[in-house]
């Protein structure tokens, strides 16, 4: 629209059509880049995604990404979520119940009871997932939705970790009960730059003007969020082993910014 009213555009859109210069992969980026830094936290403890089971909230592209990426390194989902409930479908959501998410967004309804009725699974009106025992939590919906009480439930079930896939899905309260415990946490500004990092693949496309394939994106965003896990872990490392993933990024991103600032002579 800006194009449309100004007859012209110095900035930036990412997250356009793949016909005129998107990037494979972008509507999935974030969730995919999920799964792949919950892989690496995992590893960190000698554990692996694979045979794990994963309770996600939300059914949008956070969470449909994450669930195919979840897929296909071997886990299993068991929710999805929307403002109406969350269903709990313990044979997995895979296959064509995937495709069956994004119908269920083209409605513009926001509602999850339709995959209840469709696949005959249980449905809890007014509830979060959070009370399900899982290996995994992700919560991919909105801000502020995994309260004291689901922390409280997540300790209690002996949840191994939580990966954000919203931004600041967690509130405060939420957070120091989980760093509270010896469940393995990574806040939303670590674990949900994969939507980003692909946009920043889409401009590098836009320059070479030349579009790479799927695989090839995949790749490269699988590496940077190794990458941005590896800071964590520099930063985040306390002197009992364990890492504070919350300040490794804090610390990541602050120095990232400041030696830049410094290097052009702006401090």
């Amino acid at each position: 629209m800006y194009k449309k009213l100004a007859s012209e555009n110095s900035g930036v859109l990412t997250g356009k059509a793949l016909e005129w210069g998107g990037s494979r992969i972008r509507p999935e980026a974030t969730g995919y880049g999920v799964i792949y830094f919950t892989h690496e936290m995992l590893a960190t403890r000698n554990e692996t995604i694979k045979d794990k089971t994963i309770c996600i909230s939300g059914f949008g592209n956070v969470a449909w990404g994450a669930v195919k990426k979840a897929n296909e390194l071997g886990a299993k989902v068991i929710t999805l979520s929307g403002p109406d409930g969350y269903i709990l479908d313990m044979e997995g959501v895979s296959g064509e119940k995937i495709d069956f998410m994004t119908e269920l967004r083209a409605t513009n309804k926001d509602i999850i009871k339709p995959y209840a009725e469709k696949y005959n699974v249980p449905f809890f009106p007014n509830k979060r997932p959070w009370e399900v025992p899982c290996d995994i939590a992700i919560p991919c919906a909105t801000q502020n939705e995994l309260d004291e009480a689901d922390a409280e439930n997540l300790v209690k079930n002996k949840c191994l970790c939580l990966c954000e896939g919203a931004n600041m899905p967690c509130t405060q309260k939420a957070i120091e009960i989980i760093k509270n415990s010896k469940m393995l946490y990574s806040p939303g500004k670590a674990s949900n730059a994969g939507g980003v990092a692909v946009s920043g693949l889409e401009m590098t496309q836009n320059s070479v003007r030349y579009t790479w394939a799927e695989q090839g994106v995949d790749d490269k965003l699988r590496r940077i969020m190794i990458e941005i896990h590896e800071a964590c872990v520099t930063y985040g490392k306390t002197p009992d082993g364990t890492i504070d993933y919350v300040k490794g990024a804090n610390i990541a991103g602050f120095l990232k910014v400041a030696q830049a600032m410094y290097d052009q002579g702006i401090m």
